[in-house]
């Protein structure tokens, strides 16, 4: 595990280095979360609740759910359709570590240096404009710990996948940009999942996306009981472990049929 270990430090070093880049885009972040509030605002009017969250607990949901998207966010897809095309993961694959392995570590240092240099500076500016409702119930920030160390997997095993189908595909950038617009919409990013119709929340149950966003968000406002957030997170870590199947299945694929773009 030290050669992984030293991924992450490495990764966040690098991250580091061009940290004024993150330092915008808390001022954008703040941006997005203020025009979600008040366009909420707007539409709660009169009412104090809708599908059972208040106005408080909605620019919550939302800040919280911008903030968190910094930490399991990552660029791994891209970084590999371009290691593919231009022939470099040939290197890689014949040096002593595991790829995919080594490019999940990559995009956990990426992951904890947004969390300390964007995601926590970011919440407490955010905290100071909007009416956002910090928990301080240790139960609470356990439960949202693990559900968004969760999330980070599931959606790092998205874009294994995702970057892994440039073997097959050569050019799979539109791929990659329709993946991002599936998972922001479906994993509760954009408007909770409550707040779809009947058959599409049915439907949603039976994919992976709303283990991204949707339940730590919902578990940090307290829109889930604690037996709720606790299946909640037994689901998260049940598609885990289904995730696990096709990357390895396709990695294997992916492997026998290397076409070395230019190499």
């Amino acid at each position: 595990m030290d050669k992984y270990i030293e991924m992450i430090r490495i990764r966040f070093l690098m991250m580091l280095a061009y940290r004024t880049n993150y330092y915008t885009g808390i001022l954008i972040y703040a941006i997005n979360i203020g025009a979600y509030y008040f366009l909420w605002s707007a539409i709660y009017g009169t009412k104090s609740h809708i599908q059972g969250l208040s106005v408080l607990q909605m620019t919550t949901y939302v800040a919280i759910a911008w903030m968190a998207r910094a930490f399991y966010f990552n660029n791994i897809d891209r970084e590999m359709a371009v290691e593919i095309m231009e022939g470099k993961v040939a290197v890689e694959l014949i040096r002593p570590y595991s790829y995919l392995w080594m490019k999940t570590m990559q995009g956990l240092g990426e992951g904890i240096f947004r969390l300390l240099f964007f995601s926590v500076p970011g919440m407490v500016i955010v905290s100071l404009i909007f009416p956002v409702k910090i928990t301080w119930n240790p139960a609470v920030w356990g439960l949202f710990s693990i559900s968004i160390l969760l999330s980070f997997l599931i959606n790092t095993q998205l874009n294994l996948l995702t970057g892994i189908t440039t073997f097959f595909l050569y050019n799979n950038s539109g791929l990659i940009r329709a993946k991002r617009v599936v998972i922001d919409l479906f994993s509760g990013l954009l408007l909770p999942i409550s707040f779809f119709p009947v058959w599409a929340q049915g439907l949603m149950k039976y994919l992976p996306f709303q283990g991204i966003s949707y339940i730590p968000s919902m578990i940090f406002t307290n829109g889930f009981s604690h037996q709720h957030a606790m299946q909640a997170i037994l689901q998260q870590a049940i598609w885990v472990i289904i995730l696990i199947v096709p990357v390895q299945v396709l990695w294997i694929l992916a492997k026998k049929q290397l076409v070395i773009q230019g190499g």
